[in-house]
């Protein structure tokens, strides 16, 4: 089994609903999305997946983030709350069925760089 890791960035303003604390307010993350793919074997040419067409499919999710108030500029969000839990479930399913022959295995979202949470099924 091989795995593959890259690593790519957004800006973001959220405010989380149904908590009571500092976060509840409107307030913004630098985030960095860790995506983690696998695959059990290598194409002829010794790649398991080109990094560019990881890179290619990430960043175009990243688009759908960065520099929006999550809240209200991301359906996804309107009815989820944009916890760096939901972050990170949201970017899995939206990358799963875009990346061949490689399979999404995690994905991690840092809202700092000391707190992080992760998605995988």
């Amino acid at each position: 089994m091989y795995e593959l890791m890259i690593k790519d960035s957004f800006a973001a303003a959220h405010n989380l609903r149904d908590y009571s604390g500092k976060c509840e307010h409107l307030h913004g993350h630098n985030y960095t999305v860790e995506l983690h793919v696998r695959a059990e074997q290598l194409m002829p040419n010794g790649l398991a997946i080109d990094f560019t067409d990881l890179k290619k499919v990430l960043k175009k999710v990243m688009e759908v983030l960065d520099h929006k108030y999550l809240n209200e500029d991301v359906e996804y969000f309107k009815i989820n709350n944009p916890s760096a839990e939901n972050i990170a479930k949201f970017v899995f399913d939206e990358l799963e069925p875009s990346i061949k022959p490689a399979k999404v295995f995690r994905v991690c979202v840092y809202e700092s760089e000391n707190a992080k949470a992760c998605y995988y099924k």
